[in-house]
């Protein structure tokens, strides 16, 4: 299989993360694309028609894309039960929840990065801003038993969109007021895993 991927993308590293934590990393070729909303290379389009990343191309099937289609799909090979059917609901609407986050911020950033800076938009980011700082807390008033419980999928995607908020816009402070979803994540971050796939 090739993994079409992007260093710095959080969905990215959600599905490097699970191939770490289910031992398939070795199956995998990564295969790195620099991509914006304005520029798709073509062999990333050629496995995704939007041209978003990650995206997985596999030797028996058509590829796949969106990293919650990616990881259940890794998830399933491996057997490896990172959405247990006990608790499906709340792992994929936190997991859901997380990559609403990882979108609002990438958002922001690439605002900042493609958009000519007389068009970038303050009102725009402070939007996407508003929404990540709603999705932390909720989480962190009522998700965090769920945090606390057995490993899933939710807990990596959750781990994924706060490091994105860390490497991208640490200035914002996001850990101001979600005291609790910021000591769940000191302690995440120092899992083999997230070590293992920590963006250079």
């Amino acid at each position: 299989m090739q993994l079409i991927s992007s260093a710095a993308s959080p969905f990215v590293r959600k599905v490097h993360v699970v191939l770490h934590e289910t031992g398939q990393s070795n199956d995998v070729e990564v295969i790195e694309a620099g991509t914006t909303p304005i520029n798709t290379p073509d062999h990333v389009r050629a496995a995704n028609p939007t041209g978003k990343i990650p995206a997985l191309i596999r030797p028996d099937g058509p590829a796949l894309h969106d990293s919650r289609v990616i990881t259940r799909f890794l998830d399933a090979r491996a057997k490896s039960g990172l959405y247990p059917e006990a608790r499906i609901w709340e792992v994929l609407t936190l997991e859901s929840m997380a990559d609403a986050i990882m979108d609002a911020a990438v958002l922001i950033t690439y605002e900042g990065r493609v958009r000519p800076e007389a068009q970038q938009s303050d009102v725009w980011c402070n939007a996407q801003w508003g929404k990540i700082s709603s999705a932390l807390d909720v989480i962190n008033a009522r998700w965090m038993s769920h945090l606390a419980g057995p490993f899933d999928a939710s807990h990596i995607a959750v781990g994924c969109a706060l490091g994105y908020l860390d490497l991208r816009h640490d200035a914002h402070g996001w850990r101001t007021g979600v005291d609790a979803l910021a000591k769940w994540n000191e302690a995440f971050q120092d899992r083999e895993s997230m070590k293992a796939t920590a963006p250079a």
